[in-house]
């Protein structure tokens, strides 16, 4: 019983439940960080435009956090389209993951609160180049060996997934060394980052070519 379990690997299933969850108990907290102004309600007309203007910072940081756990979740999504079953190993780096993504509300509101000190850009990128990096660590452990994917997966998507994965914390470590010398361009290359994952790279031309042959 002991080997058959060992060769089947544990379920994603339970994973992937709980990994959604994070993410939508995550993402739905970021927006504790911005309050309704108070102004008098005798000045209101005049006041709340200015009060309105004065969360800019955490409005942006909002937008920014959100659109980037946005990234992650599809890229764990995309991920786990690849990978057939889990193991321990694999649970625990998850469980990293998960710590770094529950971390975001926190570091993103410290940004918001300090966006011009060079400590709390820093924390901010050092939170997201720690997901990045569990993200990555789990790619990497699923495909060793084909461990946990199908034997026969082209080894172009392994590639090119890992190439894709790691671009954020490149980016990531190239702000934090920014923000030693100027922390808003730190925060406009958190800004950038989600643009490169936006867009299809080449994993997902890849991908569509090897549907389109397979439906032809």
């Amino acid at each position: 019983m002991s080997q058959d379990f060992t060769e089947k690997g544990l379920t994603k299933a339970r994973l992937e439940t709980l990994t959604d969850g994070v993410f939508a108990i995550v993402m739905t907290l970021l927006i504790l960080d911005i309050k309704v102004p108070m102004v008098p309600r005798a000045s209101v007309t005049e006041d709340l435009p200015a009060a309105l203007t004065l969360l800019w910072p955490r409005i942006l940081s909002y937008a920014i956090s959100f659109v980037l756990l946005g990234v992650y979740w599809i890229g764990h999504h995309a991920l786990f389209h690849y990978i057939r079953k889990s193991d321990r190993t694999l649970l625990w780096i998850n469980m990293i993951f998960m710590m770094a993504v529950a971390f975001v509300p926190f570091s993103a509101a410290l940004m918001s609160e300090y966006g011009r000190q060079a400590i709390a850009v820093r924390i901010y990128g050092l939170n997201q180049l720690a997901a990045g990096l569990s993200l990555y660590a789990q790619w990497w452990y699923a495909t060793r060996g084909r461990r946990l994917v199908d034997h026969d997966l082209d080894p172009r998507i392994i590639r090119l997934a890992s190439q894709r994965i790691l671009m954020a914390p490149l980016f990531y470590t190239v702000a934090i060394v920014v923000s030693g010398y100027e922390p808003i361009l730190c925060v406009l290359i958190y800004a950038l980052v989600p643009l490169y994952y936006i867009f299809p790279g080449r994993i997902d031309r890849h991908w569509r070519g090897i549907t389109a042959r397979s439906r032809g």
